[in-house]
């Protein structure tokens, strides 16, 4: 049995460290964190074999008829958990899943961006993204009491949580995941941690991991975090804000061009990104927003996008280009603000990205900046007449028009496809049968 550097990495740690419990992370297609715990004895066989496990108890993975699967840890995520004693200390590593052939496995939404990765090198890019996660804390699981009555960025007695950030912040940094920012947000108890841009799947991972930690220091300080997309009615919702760019081989940023007559400072190849995520946007909003609750953040009246349209100054638009160092090549990007942070960012990621590389493969135009066509607080009538399409108003909406998709069946698999649109069409439906007609006008009708 031949040890890579990496794993015998992994194994001397291991004893060092005192870890007697490894702990196999892995994702289920709606992005909920699975984990199941292995000794240490058991590690050099699992990077060979993987360990063996139930995949007809995971969400949207196989049936009964096909449940055996193989977690196979990927020792370049290898940490020991802070969290967790240093005494008999828990570790954890991210796990990609494969069938018992030994072949990825098409319910792996980690496989998944893997793939798309693999194909933007394939055409000469790597794809950078950094996320901005907000979240809420709540006194406890069972109702939405909050912490606080604070505002954007304040620092007072009023953002009590500031010792529940630092943690997570400290918490993350221990983990070697880069934080950039942390700040009170806009709504009572809402707060955003900002991750430091890394490639896609680094990131991913990152992201799965943040929300873990979010939620255990909150525990640990007895209150609870939720990533809801809209918790409190009368206060803005959670968003995932994506900004993401490519780099070629010798590690320019593709978007940059400060010659660019618009004054934007964007290549032909950004705004054909950019055509791209604004034309597949309709058809990816089910993986980036896919609750019935995220619906209700993306309202006219806020900051929350509801139309197709892009620009710099409008923080409505669906697209927006970051102005704070305009000259800046390295600073070139452009943030997507329909996301939110219950999203599967393993998929999240991977569409925005294919939907990016359409746009450039078709040679998309760019439509006219929408910096003064969207202003904010704009209906969808107003848009309409406007000419500018909305997004999808509902999850209902949503899972027809990705289902309709034939990219998405492309990005993600007719497996991942398949599945959400049939889980999704039934949460709808579940919905539908529940509320009363007053609130199907409330939330669905065309304003």
């Amino acid at each position: 049995m031949v040890v890579t550097p990496e794993q015998d990495f992994v194994l001397k740690t291991i004893e060092s460290r005192d870890v007697h419990f490894v702990r196999f992370w892995f994702t289920d297609v709606l992005g909920n964190m699975k984990s199941f715990a292995v000794v240490p004895g058991e590690l050099e066989s699992a990077f060979d074999d993987g360990m063996g496990f139930d995949a007809s108890c995971i969400e949207g993975f196989s049936e009964r008829r096909e449940s055996d699967m193989l977690a196979f840890p990927d020792p370049s995520t290898f940490q020991v958990l802070p969290w967790r004693p240093t005494s008999n200390a828990v570790a954890r590593m991210i796990c990609n899943i494969r069938t018992p052939e030994g072949k990825p496995y098409e319910g792996d939404s980690r496989q998944v961006l893997k793939s798309m990765v693999r194909k933007a090198s394939e055409a000469g890019y790597s794809f950078i993204v950094g996320p901005e996660l907000e979240y809420f804390y709540f006194k406890d699981a069972e109702g939405t009491e909050v912490l606080d009555r604070g505002s954007y960025f304040d620092l007072t007695s009023l953002d009590s949580a500031s010792d529940l950030r630092r943690d997570t912040v400290l918490t993350l940094e221990k983990m070697g995941i880069p934080v950039e920012y942390s700040h009170h947000e806009k709504g009572p108890s809402q707060h955003e941690i900002d991750l430091r841009y890394a490639d896609a799947l680094s990131m991913a991972d990152a992201v799965m991991t943040y929300k873990q930690v979010v939620k255990e220091i909150a525990m640990k300080h007895g209150v609870y975090a939720s990533f809801m997309p809209k918790p409190l009615t009368g206060a803005p919702g959670s968003g995932m804000h994506v900004h993401q760019s490519l780099m070629d081989r010798a590690g320019n940023n593709v978007f940059f061009d400060e010659s660019d007559p618009s004054g934007y400072n964007l290549s032909a190849t950004a705004k054909a990104y950019i055509a791209g995520l604004l034309k597949y946007a309709p058809e990816f909003t089910l993986v980036t927003n896919q609750y019935v609750n995220s619906y209700k953040r993306l309202q006219p009246g806020g900051e929350a996008p509801t139309c197709i349209s892009w620009g710099a100054r409008n923080r409505s638009t669906l697209v927006r280009i970051p102005g704070y160092r305009p000259r800046s090549e390295s600073a070139c990007r452009v943030e997507l603000r329909s996301p939110d942070p219950a999203a599967n960012p393993y998929l999240a990621f991977a569409v925005m990205l294919a939907a990016g590389l359409a746009g450039i493969e078709e040679g998309l135009e760019l439509m006219a900046p929408a910096d003064e066509a969207a202003p904010l607080g704009c209906s969808r009538r107003e848009h309409r007449e406007r000419g500018v399409t909305p997004l999808p108003e509902s999850l209902g909406e949503a899972v027809e028009l990705f289902a309709q998709s034939s990219l998405m069946r492309e990005t993600l698999g007719e497996h991942i496809h398949d599945y959400l649109v049939r889980a999704k069409r039934a949460e709808w439906d579940a919905y539908q049968a529940v509320v009363t007609p007053w609130e199907l006008e409330r939330n669905l009708a065309v304003l």
